[in-house]
């Protein structure tokens, strides 16, 4: 039996050994429970007070002896439905730390703040920020200048990326700094016909510029740079080439 979910739902080794034990053998005393378990009493114990605050154990008295018994396995339903209501509320709550945690680092439009990101790891980093920082924002818009090698290792590393800006209503206009390279929804293209397809991927958004490229052994490498200023002035340059290749 494959146990990894009873993990995932807080049950540890202890806890899953007496639960399924108790399934197997039916009303059982805590000393028949510790011989089948391997355990000792003590820890029996604290072990059954755990299933029974879990909704997972509970007993009767049977003549001079205490027996305890498993609830039935439904009940990992409600652990489920609690796990869930916990995650809901760190949502909900999480936002607001993080504004927080922000301030502690001062003012970003005065103190520019770079961030080295590697590997197909470092790229989906690069990108889940993009989402998370644009799905905050009024306005879910966002500028690129691609790159075709790049666009070549961000497609690779993060295949689903432009389902998920598309599910968030991102869009984006996008420069090419070489041939070919298409639109995926919400989204719109100009190409400037660059024949360098090794250029770097630059991304423009929410006070943030992200440089996607590739360092000297081949692998994607990313610099994320967050400062107003920084980002305006690429927003300005952006938006002044993209008339132009009107």
């Amino acid at each position: 039996m494959d146990t990894t979910i009873l993990k995932k739902i807080g049950l540890s080794e202890r806890e899953m050994t007496v639960y399924l034990k108790l399934l197997e053998y039916g009303p059982i005393s805590v000393r028949g429970l510790a011989e089948i378990a391997k355990l000792n009493r003590g820890s029996v114990y604290e072990v059954l007070k755990e299933l029974q605050n879990k909704s997972l154990a509970s007993y009767f008295n049977d003549a001079t002896k205490q027996k305890f018994v498993a609830e039935d396995p439904a009940q990992l339903k409600r652990i489920v439905s609690a796990e869930e209501d916990r995650v809901r509320l760190l949502k909900n709550s999480i936002d607001p730390l993080i504004l927080e945690l922000r301030s502690i680092g001062g003012n970003s439009e005065n103190q520019p703040v770079s961030k080295l990101y590697e590997k197909d790891a470092g790229i989906r980093a690069i990108l889940n920020d993009l989402l998370d920082t644009l799905s905050q924002e009024e306005v879910k818009e966002y500028y690129v200048y691609s790159a075709k090698d790049a666009s070549n290792d961000i497609n690779r590393a993060y295949p689903k990326f432009n389902e998920l800006r598309n599910k968030g209503k991102i869009f984006v206009k996008a420069i090419s700094l070489a041939k070919g390279g298409g639109t995926n929804g919400l989204d719109e293209r100009r190409w400037l016909g660059s024949d360098d397809g090794s250029a770097t991927f630059i991304i423009i958004y929410a006070g943030k510029c992200a440089f996607i490229s590739r360092n000297k052994q081949g692998e994607p490498v990313g610099i994320l740079i967050e400062n107003q200023m920084i980002y305006n002035t690429q927003k300005v340059i952006f938006q002044g080439l993209w008339n132009h290749l009107k």
